[in-house]
């Protein structure tokens, strides 16, 4: 029997499984509306038809209400932006909150219908009055109000300046296939709802021009206001952008009449409508016709979703030329609105399809028109810049680049993983882009024909139906003979990382034998070239390898095998990837210096080195070079030595460290850290300390891996060696016995969220001399009214105690820091500015009390606590009992002010009264004063980089 040609048994395959799908009908709304530009509400009358497709009655329907996620701190939205660290809705005034008012709902026969909200605040519950049996439908008309947002937490609402952007703003059905599936606002642009015939009248002022996804007819005008009327057919919502001046253009195309107000100020109209029109064309080309009469590419629309990395520098310093930083915008914006507008997946639990497919093809518009773009575009041209392996990347490179920076941190997700479960960073970008690689990935692996054939057919035949990613999986496995079921079952379903190596190759006269070992266990295919003079000469796939495989091949004479050579495989690890054939010395990587850090090169051994500069009162400045090996991308061995100089105790200082990393799964134990640290600096006058410490710590987290819980239980061996200037004479020294190592045991748990945050530790430390003990728990509360709530409780107990100074001993206001782990400016300093320098450990005391109470050889409980007055001007207060051997318990408190300019980063105390009585009206209050500076620039940078991991 003849076989029938591939595209006819594609096309059979698809209306076999479109027409075993039932044609339901489609829902009705009709909405009339009036915009108040005054009060920021919508006044609402809407009108829906309910058709029950299923084959069970329902006595109940739910509505996505998601304009009422801005209404207080308990929506999931508010919920959201806390693990993001972001508080501006929770701290809103209710003037600045978005919100729906409903005013009735009543069913066909004008009946009242019950309704109320679920727990999730932005769903509406509405009760029927009778059940509505399968395949009927039924009628309910709602009035309600909608008070928009300022646009300050989401690009949606009204800005300053007059405009509106109206998106999910009316309530709309939520999908019902057998079970309710009800999603909250949560800010992920995922709104799951019905198609929806779809008919709104819109009043609204005259001062504003109108543009929308829908179709726009029978356009008005009145004193003082106009009406216009929006279509559409088989759409799911409307977007509505109002604005006082018309910045949109339309551009008619061959294809879709598409009205933008994307544009670039050095980029000529003439130059931006050719473009417009190449995209279109490119578009067309590789997706097919869009059903939709016209296209909304907004600027807002890109701003939600914009090309990271460099194309987001300012545009003074942007480094792409004009051309091709429009066209990816336009391009990028495009392909999003036409796949969210036509392939109606589930957009919480399947998105990542339509992801795939718009980056995939992003990746070949740019293989298609840009092949020679760099990733650093004109700045890969610079003298000094050029030779940096960043500089020879190509611009897709930055997608693998990208991934690879949650991958190596542990932190990926599979793209199956739902919508809102995922971290801000893959939610935004790694996880679009894997998708985007996957495709390319699975496009080399059974040729690219395929898979673009196999995209055009699933856009022709599932466009502006409810689909899924099962519908997609069968047009490909039938375009191929290949097994391709690893693609679905391990790359897009678990976040099992991709990683080979060539183990061993054995070369004879006539072939090759190469085992190669696969590292993660991930059953995917690998690619392998055969390069001579950096030429390849031979390409191959392997498939198969559970643990390592051998194979053999031809010996076509090549003189190097490398794994993944063109990088179209988003691997973890590429640094093991190659194999010389000339002999052992030529298998040898080469040092390869490079000024700063850069990203990997799997061909060297990199070393980079950057100039320092460090800081204390007794070294003064030392400047020095860092040497290490710590690229862009997270590596589990590092190394990192600076060396430097202090020239104002002519002597060399700096540290040394060696680390290895291991991540052990997701959740639960999670990473192990093993590594060794020395450093040496001037701990006082012609005084230097050399410290050596091995160390080991176990990492612990949630499975929600946007949850900011994390717990910690580290081991260290401390060894302190001291030298002493001559002659120097100080108690808390101990000169007599400069040396010393201490055993050091921490469990810490740790909740680092923004409203309420919670930490807590126990600590153990062993000495020859001395044993003790100490616990801590901190909490901060963000109450609605932005007033912050700070508690903190410290106890510590020496369980033995031979000492003969206060070194060793718990400190009331300033700890002696014996381990050295705290970045004090001046650490021996009893006088001057660095003496108020206050690190808020053990006692966490401001006030500097009386000698005999600011050490405790025995044992030691205070509590902190500051409450905000305004702002972050706080009153804060300390209580505590200090206990020392041969004296009675003293109880010890103070207060003041507190200038809490940037939480633990910069803080002033201004004291008031404690023990020593009114501080503010004594002699030199200047002295008196504290302060918090934090100049790690490590430290600082995570403040920033929080939201995003």
């Amino acid at each position: 029997m003849k076989r029938l040609p591939q595209h006819i048994l594609s096309l059979l395959v698809c209306l076999f499984f479109m027409g075993s799908s039932v044609v339901f009908a489609q829902y009705e709304t009709k909405l009339t509306v009036k915009l108040n530009e005054y009060t920021k509400e919508l006044d609402i009358k809407q009108e829906f038809v309910f058709y029950n497709n299923s084959n069970f009655s329902l006595g109940i329907l739910y509505f996505n209400d998601w304009a009422h996620a801005y209404s207080n701190k308990n929506t999931g939205l508010a919920k959201r932006f806390a693990q993001e660290f972001k508080r501006s809705l929770h701290l809103a005034k209710k003037s600045e909150r978005g919100y729906t008012t409903i005013v009735s709902a009543v069913d066909s026969e004008y009946v009242g219908l019950k309704w109320e909200r679920t727990k999730e605040l932005d769903i509406l519950k509405v009760t029927l009055n009778k059940p509505l049996l399968p395949k009927e439908s039924t009628k309910v008309y709602l009035t309600y109000s909608v008070k928009l947002p300022p646009n300050k937490y989401t690009p949606y609402g009204f800005d300053n300046k007059g405009e509106y952007y109206l998106k999910d703003w009316y309530l709309t059905p939520a999908v019902y296939d057998g079970k309710w599936h009800l999603y909250s606002n949560k800010n992920l642009e995922d709104l799951y709802t019905n198609i929806t015939k779809t008919s709104i009248d819109f009043t609204f002022p005259d001062s504003l021009y109108l543009v929308s996804n829908l179709a726009e007819s029978a356009i008005s005008k009145f004193p003082g206001g106009q009406h216009v009327q929006l279509r559409a057919k088989r759409q799911k919502s409307a977007e509505i952008i109002l604005q006082p001046t018309k910045n949109f253009t339309t551009h008619v195309t061959p294809h879709f009449t598409v009205v933008t107000d994307i544009s670039s100020p050095k980029y000529s109209p003439i130059g931006q409508a050719i473009s417009i029109s190449k995209v279109a064309d490119f578009i067309h080309e590789n997706l097919g016709d869009y059903p939709h009469k016209k296209l909304l590419v907004s600027d807002i629309d890109y701003d939600k979703d914009p090309l990271y990395g460099l194309n987001q520098l300012p545009s003074f310093i942007r480094p792409y030329e004009e051309q091709f930083q429009f066209e990816m915008m336009f391009l990028k914006t495009s392909l999003n609105s036409i796949l969210k507008e036509t392939m109606f997946l589930n957009p919480r639990k399947e998105q990542w399809l339509n992801s795939a497919i718009a980056n995939y093809l992003m990746f070949a518009f740019v293989e298609k028109y840009y092949p020679d773009q760099k990733m650093l575009g004109k700045l890969a041209r610079i003298w000094g810049v050029r030779s940096f392996n960043l500089a020879k990347m190509e611009f897709n490179d930055q997608y693998s680049f990208l991934y690879n920076l949650t991958a190596r941190k542990n932190l990926d997700q599979a793209l199956s993983t739902s919508n809102d479960s995922l971290i801000k960073f893959n939610q935004k970008i790694a996880n679009k882009y894997k998708a985007g690689l996957g495709l390319a990935y699975l496009a080399d692996y059974i040729g690219k024909e395929k898979v673009d054939e196999s995209i055009k057919t699933f856009f022709k035949y599932y466009q502006l139906n409810k689909v899924k990613v099962l519908d997609f999986e069968s047009i490909l496995k039938r375009s191929t003979n290949k097994d391709i079921n690893w693609f679905f079952k391990d790359y897009v379903s678990t976040d099992r990382k991709i990683d080979f190596k060539i183990k061993k190759v054995k070369k004879s006269e006539d072939s090759l034998s190469i085992t190669i070992k696969n590292k993660e266990g991930t059953n995917v295919p690998i690619s392998m070239f055969g390069l001579k003079k950096d030429s390849v000469i031979s390409k191959y796939w392997f498939k198969d390898i559970a643990e390592s495989k051998t194979f053999q091949v031809a010996n076509n004479g090549e003189d190097k095998l490398v794994l993944n050579y063109d990088q179209k495989i988003p691997e973890f690890n590429q640094r093991d990837n190659w194999k010389s054939l000339g002999g052992f010395l030529s298998s040898n990587k080469k040092l390869h210096f490079t000024f700063f850090k850069d990203s990997e090169n799997p061909y060297y051994n990199q070393v980079f080195y950057v100039p320092v500069v460090n800081f204390n009162i007794y070294d003064g400045w030392a400047p020095g070079l860092r040497l290490y090996n710590k690229t862009l991308l997270e590596r589990p061995f590092v190394y990192d030595f600076a060396p430097s100089y202090s020239f104002r105790e002519k002597a060399f200082v700096g540290y040394g460290k060696f680390s290895y990393r291991k991540y052990l799964s997701k959740s639960g134990l999670y990473v192990a850290n093993y590594s060794l640290n020395g450093s040496t600096s001037h701990f006082n006058v012609n005084s230097r300390v050399i410290s050596f410490t091995p160390s080991f710590s176990l990492g612990f987290r949630p499975e929600d891996l946007i949850s900011n819980k994390r717990e910690f239980l580290s081991f260290r061996y401390i060894n302190i060696f001291r030298d002493f200037a001559e002659g120097l004479q100080n108690d808390s020294f101990d000169p007599e016995n400069p040396d010393y190592r201490v055993f050091n045991a921490r469990y810490i748990n740790r909740d680092n969220d923004i409203l309420d945050y919670k930490s807590w530790f126990v600590d153990f430390q062993l000495a020859n001399n001395f044993s003790k003990v100490s616990f801590e728990y901190e909490y901060r509360k963000l109450f609605e009214n932005n007033r912050q709530l700070n508690l903190r409780f410290f106890a510590g107990k020496f369980l033995s105690n031979r000492t003969d100074s206060d070194f060793f001993s718990f400190a009331l206001d300033r700890p002696t820091d014996y381990l050295f782990d705290y970045g004090y400016l001046g650490r021996s300093e009893d006088s001057g500015i660095y003496s108020q320098q206050i690190i808020i450990a053990e006692g966490g005391f401001k006030s500097f009390l009386d000698e005999r109470y600011r050490f405790s050889n025995d044992w030691l409980a205070t509590t902190n606590a500051s409450f905000n007055l305004w702002r972050w001007i706080e009153l804060y207060g300390d209580a505590g009992l200090v206990k020392n051997k041969g004296l009675p318990t003293k109880f010890v408190y103070d207060s003041g002010i507190r200038l809490n300019l940037v939480t633990d980063y910069f803080e002033l105390y201004l004291p008031l009264h404690s023990n020593n009585g009114w501080e503010i009206a004594q002699p030199n209050y200047g002295e008196r004063i504290r302060f918090i500076v934090t100049v790690d620039i490590k430290t600082i940078t995570g403040l920033f980089t929080r939201q995003w991991f």
